[in-house]
């Protein structure tokens, strides 16, 4: 009991020398509580993260409608219509729900008190802001609805989420959707994969130990001070146990206030996250709330660091009445148990070689590979302060700049390599990171097979008739900033008469409608005209008779058998059409959306009555030019005049998966965060050092030494410990790479990922000693003499 008394005794002690040293006593705590606050903002961010998710998915499975499967269920006071909607505005994505009451008693989504009626909408405040700025003129002719209401916080994702309902009175029940209610979307969400489960793993441990390692620099800011005042108390009459749980104490108070500092920096900064969206992800200040058991462990453990890196620095400096012994010639550190951290690491990770499947959503060893990947990272923080020891105890000579910043390095190279360990941790993890995002990307981003250079948006109607789709493909066509349409009716033709005898079903071709620009682009024709017909086939010649209806000459059916919903076959009225025999044959080639080339009939428009057609695919394939200014924005506002729920995709030459996206959008917002946080650390450190130095730069300003060389020594005393440091981060992230690609068994795809992340590495050292500049012309001026 006495023993923890004397504890208890010794670190308030500690704890009043924090907050009674005068303001040099002050300037250090603050810069600790600063340092440290950084770190525990970003750790309440990520605790934050889970309850942020499920906030998400919460609303978006809340807003969702419960489709009714079953075709035969009749319209009540409660159903309605619906059909979802989605559509980018200049890279903005807009979504939407367009909705048709049954009855007088249809449920209202989250958000709402009713349903809007027909020509009314009603929108997120996000959206209501972009319609009446004059930025939004363009989307408002897509959305030519009265605003009614404004969507609640509840039904919305983010504040800054472009939402809309509207109400529509031409909603058919054959097209769309029919739903009682929402909150249909909590059945729907998808395991995630083992491969994109393992990068989310492997992003937790390089976004967050770099923060670990800044709060682990921060408490000790400052050291070289506190060891000299440690030892004045040494003169009064403490011993060694004495002194060493005052600094304990010190710390643990500096640790509180930055804890204090932290907390409020979090609480200030999700009041703004509202008005802020990175890669798309915006989010309501009430969604950012730490877990409560992850908040208690990060009290609880940023104290405790401080208090253990405290006691472990001091455990190799001898405090004495007349001074400390660390400024004299220090003792070599030790290599050996350096290297078993990352050998330990290497050795949790090396037998998960090829247990980690793609498309797999199994279970992985979350704790054996995060647990290596840390040991391997940590591994290199210990490694530094050697490297850097044994490389500059063996440079001699140059000039002075250049000897200031090597004999202050080769006295206290822990305190310079200590302010880089963040650095060179998130450069080493951000390289594995990205070669085993590298090598995974052809798992999750499929090349579509679009040729984008023919056409770059695609749009269709289904179940339009044959004479509304040369309508629809003629407003596409006159649609300012398109510079061409390659516009086609498709639909499907049989050969007439019953099924014979061993036949398993009657052949079908299929009948393709479109002017010879057009057909062009499905099939390499011979010459063209209108009035023209042609028979397509992948080798340019006609099939057998008994195979394909397909012939010159031949009657095809263009009635087809319908399905009724009870799910008997009915056969409608006949409509015959013969093919002239004067249809030639041309080889089909590749379709513009990547599927495969159209075969069967194709038809010029007067070689046969459109209106013949019936329950026909419209589809438009349209030719942006890039001379015009928003000439996609118009072509979307055609579709939308078209039908309010025609979707316009954008053509592309890969797809990504969406879970894919999500995962690395999280990758990217985090990383630029940890990134903020990392420079405003280093600067904070190297802040520590000048004010540390402030006398001895002063003694040499005033003894003839330019300004200019002291800056150069400053960078080159950064840019030493940099230097190895990134030759470190790159070889350790690389092997850690390697290694977590064997455990994907994968191989390298990119041998140069690390160069990105090496030259953001070098820009903000670079930032942090531009910045640290006017401190230090401001610390050499001749009042730096002055000393208490």
């Amino acid at each position: 009991m006495s023993r923890v008394r004397t504890w208890v005794r010794d670190l308030a002690l500690g704890a009043r020398f924090a907050v009674t040293g005068g303001r040099r006593g002050w300037t250090r705590t603050s810069l600790t509580a600063i340092g440290v606050g950084l770190g525990v903002c970003l750790l309440l961010a990520a605790a934050s993260v889970p309850h942020l998710l499920d906030s998400r998915d919460d609303r978006v499975a809340g807003r969702t409608a419960f489709p009714v499967v079953h075709p035969e269920v009749k319209p009540s006071e409660r159903s309605f219509l619906y059909a979802e909607t989605s559509t980018l505005y200049r890279g903005d994505t807009v979504k939407g729900m367009v909705v048709r009451p049954d009855g007088g008693r249809a449920p209202a989504p989250p958000g709402l008190t009713k349903l809007p009626g027909p020509g009314e909408m009603a929108v997120s405040p996000a959206l209501a802001d972009l319609l009446v700025s004059p930025e939004g003129a363009l989307l408002k002719d897509r959305l030519p609805y009265r605003i009614t209401a404004t969507i609640g916080d509840q039904g919305l994702v983010g504040p800054g989420e472009l939402f809309y309902y509207a109400g529509s009175n031409t909603l058919k029940a054959s097209a769309v959707e029919r739903s009682d209610r929402f909150d249909g979307g909590s059945d729907s969400r998808v395991p995630m994969d083992a491969g994109l489960l393992l990068i989310v793993v492997m992003a937790c441990v390089v976004l967050l130990l770099p923060v670990a390692v800044f709060i682990a620099t921060a408490a000790r800011f400052g050291s070289e001070q506190r060891d000299r005042r440690l030892a004045a108390l040494r003169l009064v009459g403490s011993d060694r146990a004495m002194t060493r749980r005052i600094a304990a104490g010190e710390s643990f108070c500096e640790a509180l206030f930055g804890l204090a500092a932290g907390a409020g920096t979090f609480m200030l900064v999700r009041q703004f996250l509202g008005s802020v969206t990175i890669w798309d992800i915006n989010a309501f200040p009430s969604d950012v709330a730490p877990n409560p058991a992850l908040t208690a462990l990060i009290i609880v453990s940023v104290p405790v660091c401080a208090i253990a890196v405290t006691l472990f620095t001091l455990r190799g400096v001898a405090i004495e009445p007349l001074g400390v012994v660390r400024n004299t010639a220090p003792r070599r550190r030790r290599l050996w148990w350096r290297v078993l951290l990352p050998v330990a690491g290497l050795a949790l990770l090396l037998p998960q070689a090829g247990q980690v499947g793609m498309n797999d959503d199994t279970d992985i060893a979350t704790y054996q590979i995060s647990g290596g990947a840390l040991l391997v990272l940590i591994g290199i923080t210990a490694l530094l302060p050697w490297l850097v020891e044994a490389v500059v105890g063996r440079l001699h000579g140059g000039p002075v700049s250049w000897q200031l910043a090597v004999h202050r390095l080769q006295l206290s190279s822990g305190t310079a390599a200590r302010a880089v360990t963040g650095i060179m941790v998130a450069a080493a993890g951000g390289i594995a990171l990205q070669m085993l995002v590298a090598s995974m990307q052809s798992d999750f981003m499929k090349p579509t097979g679009m040729d984008t250079a023919r056409a770059q948006l695609f749009t269709s109607a289904p179940g339009a008739d044959a004479t509304s789709g040369r309508e629809i493909i003629e407003k596409y066509s006159a649609t300012k900033g398109v510079s061409g349409v390659i516009g086609i009716i498709e639909t499907y033709a049989e050969r007439p008469g019953p099924q014979r005898s061993g036949e398993r079903w009657v052949p079908v071709t299929g009948l393709t409608v479109g002017d010879c620009p057009s057909l062009r682009e499905l099939a390499k024709l011979p010459s063209c005209k209108d009035g023209d017909v042609f028979i397509a086939t992948k080798n340019g010649k006609l099939r057998p008779k008994d195979e394909d209806p397909a012939q010159p000459g031949a009657q095809v059916d263009l009635s087809l058998q319908e399905s009724t919903p009870s799910g008997t076959v009915k056969k409608a009225e006949p409509e015959l059409w013969r093919i002239p025999a004067s249809a030639r044959t041309a080889q089909t080639r590749s379709h513009p959306m990547g599927r495969l080339p159209l075969d069967g009939i194709l038809a010029t428009p007067s070689a046969i009555d459109v209106s013949k057609l019936h329950d026909a695919t419209t589809t438009a394939m349209i030719r942006l030019d890039p001379k015009v200014p928003d000439a996609a924005e118009y072509a979307r506002n055609t579709a939308a005049a078209i039908d309010p729920v025609t979707d316009v995709q954008t053509m592309q030459n890969f797809e990504r998966d969406s879970r894919y996206s999500s995962v690395l959008t999280g990758v990217f917002v985090g990383a630029a965060v940890t990134m903020l946080v990392v420079a405003a650390s280093m600067l904070v450190s190297t802040l520590q050092q000048l004010r540390e130095r402030k006398q001895l730069l002063s003694v040499l300003v005033a003894f003839g030494t330019r300004r200019t060389t002291l800056s150069w020594s400053v960078l080159w005393q950064t840019a030493i410990p940099v230097v190895m440091g990134l030759a470190l981060a790159v070889t350790t992230g690389i092997g850690l790479g390697l290694t977590l690609l064997n455990v994907v068994d994968k191989q390298v795809t990119d041998w140069w990922a690390f160069l990105p992340i090496i030259g953001v590495g070098a820009g903000l050292i670079l930032l942090v000693t531009l910045l640290s500049l006017p401190p230090l012309w401001r610390m050499t001026r001749p009042d730096g003499l002055r000393t208490e």
